[in-house]
């Protein structure tokens, strides 16, 4: 474990009960991700594309979607949510969808995109190891590799263009023509909206326009979760934020316009006594590269290595994570369907940490990876089930 900080300022609460610490499996094919956007094609009429989340009954009339996803907006951070966004609480009801695994970003942006599951698309971790030996960033991808080989599956905006449906992306000018964004939301028009209201707006005047299916990104509140901690002063400050962009949209839609809010991950915080030190001890015998996050490890070890890096792994951390060799992980179905083509960007082993247990990676990955209150990519409730709200 890492030693404490006697500088640092007092830790956030994040308001999670033990359930929340249960762990979830990802529901594909029947209230996941990757469940969305196919469903929400079905009610627009694109052919061949089908209703698993049963959305026509509440969406009858409807011409046209806008489908807003918060980052970070987790289920289990509603509660907590509420005293800060009066109008999310109001809209909100029970619905629920699961991540795919990883439980981030990345992996669940382009998992909403092409409707399908993360072994299928293949962005398998918020970093992943390529064939050549090096890291991948999938947030700091631009086009190496190329987006069209490294994610082959066409997006669900793609088939509803193709079909004479059309979709427009509302997002940060920061995010155009980016690797991610290329995986995930190819096939619809780009709307550059580089703040909250600006998302609003962009939306609004898409699903005016005609009907359609709408595309929208807001990353404020995973940012500050992240940095501060859910909770902190600066987390309440972004939920009014997406309290305001919730309140502009849910009074502005059109007529025959419903909207679909989603979120990629919930969020915990995770204190100094949980971060264990990869560097340190004997977790980095027989390691030779490190991938993946804090919450979601993956490890490319030495030949012959495996079973001593597991048993280390197992030993050290107990309770606190999961440890699975990579063919494990792959039959106990967290992925989904793996081709051989996407097996290797899965670590040799899998370290999903429970509770609240990091594995930082000191040389391996930016220190500021390491120095984050708030973590998400694991199997728990509080990172796997994101609110799925509906509003007409």
């Amino acid at each position: 474990m890492l030693p404490p900080d006697p500088d640092a300022p007092p830790f956030p609460g994040d308001g999670l009960s033990a359930e929340a610490f249960r762990i979830v499996r990802p529901a594909y094919g029947a209230g996941s991700l990757a469940d969305l956007l196919p469903s929400v094609c079905a009610v627009l009429g694109v052919p061949g594309a089908v209703d698993v989340l049963g959305l026509g009954g509440r969406l009858d009339g409807v011409d046209r979607v806008g489908v807003l996803l918060v980052d970070g907006l987790g289920a289990y951070q509603l509660p907590l949510i509420a005293p800060f966004a009066p109008v999310l609480t109001e809209l909100a009801g029970d619905l629920t969808l699961t991540t795919g695994v990883p439980s981030t970003t990345p992996v669940s942006l382009v998992t909403v995109g092409t409707g399908v599951p993360p072994g299928a698309h293949g962005v398998l971790g918020f970093t992943v190891r390529r064939p050549d030996g090096r890291v991948l960033n999938h947030i700091q991808w631009q086009d190496d590799p190329d987006p069209y080989l490294w994610q082959p599956v066409p997006t669900v905006l793609e088939t509803a263009a193709a079909a004479g449906v059309a979709v427009t992306v509302v997002s940060r000018s920061l995010y155009r023509g980016t690797g991610l964004s290329t995986a995930a939301n190819r096939g619809g028009r780009y709307h550059v909206a580089d703040d909250g209201p600006a998302v609003a707006d962009g939306m609004l005047a898409a699903l005016r326009s005609g009907p359609g299916l709408v595309y929208g990104y807001h990353p404020d509140l995973d940012k500050a979760g992240h940095e501060e901690g859910v909770g902190s002063p600066s987390w309440r400050e972004a939920a009014r934020g997406v309290d305001l962009i919730l309140d502009r949209l849910a009074h502005g839609l059109p007529p025959g316009a419903a909207l679909l809010v989603i979120a990629d991950h919930g969020q915990l915080n995770v204190p100094p006594d949980g971060r264990h030190d990869l560097s340190t001890g004997v977790l980095s015998d027989g390691v030779a590269g490190v991938a993946g996050e804090p919450r979601a490890r993956y490890l490319h070890v030495a030949d012959g290595a495996l079973d001593d890096v597991v048993a280390n792994w197992r030993s050290v951390l107990g309770d606190g994570a999961r440890v699975l060799r990579r063919d494990e992980a792959i039959a106990e179905g967290w992925y989904g369907p793996v081709p051989p083509a996407h097996a290797g960007r899965i670590g040799d082993v899998v370290v999903l940490c429970q509770g609240r247990t990091v594995v930082v990676a000191p040389g391996w990955e930016p220190e500021r990876a390491g120095q984050l209150v708030a973590y998400h990519g694991s199997v728990t409730a509080a990172e796997m089930t994101v609110p799925l709200v509906i509003i007409r």
